[in-house]
């Protein structure tokens, strides 16, 4: 094993000869040099591109995230809205019950209660729905246009 380790050592210390001094001093064509700078005017080119389109993802990102933000506080306090005028008919529902004086008045405020609870029900469902396209709608636009324009800065 000492053997094996002090040739591994001796082959990484080993000194590569250096070239020559006397070779002749050869020059890259000229088409060389123009394709090089090209490729480099290129890539800066896209390179600026690029940054360009990064910025405006970013500011996209940043205003969808404060739409989406708005959209979240709008749809909460909806739900908020829907809760209390919830809870407050269901006191209202309870008070009319301590009044019921016969079962045939207990089914029908019950059943006048479910009824109103019902169409209660519907209503909000909907202007939830219509909160919910409206603010998926809000943060998606803007989206969709900043994502094809940073496209076609990239493309163009």
């Amino acid at each position: 094993m000492t053997e094996v380790t002090a040739a591994a050592t001796k082959a990484k210390t080993a000194k590569y000869p250096t070239p020559p001094s006397d070779l002749p001093n050869m020059e890259a064509p000229k088409a060389f040099h123009e394709i090089a700078e090209k490729g480099v005017a290129h890539a800066e080119d896209t390179y600026e591109k690029a940054k360009v389109a990064a910025e405006q993802a970013t500011d996209l990102l940043k205003n969808a995230h404060t739409t989406a933000a708005k959209g979240a506080t709008e749809y909460n306090l909806k739900v908020l809205e829907i809760a209390r005028i919830n809870t407050n008919t269901a006191f209202d529902y309870a008070q009319e019950l301590l009044g019921v004086k016969s079962l045939p008045e207990f089914v029908e405020l019950s059943t006048a209660h479910a009824r109103k609870q019902s169409e209660a029900m519907t209503t909000q469902t909907k202007e939830l729905a219509e909160l919910a396209v409206k603010v998926a709608t809000e943060i998606a636009a803007p989206l969709k246009t900043g994502v094809s324009k940073a496209f076609s800065t990239l493309a163009a």
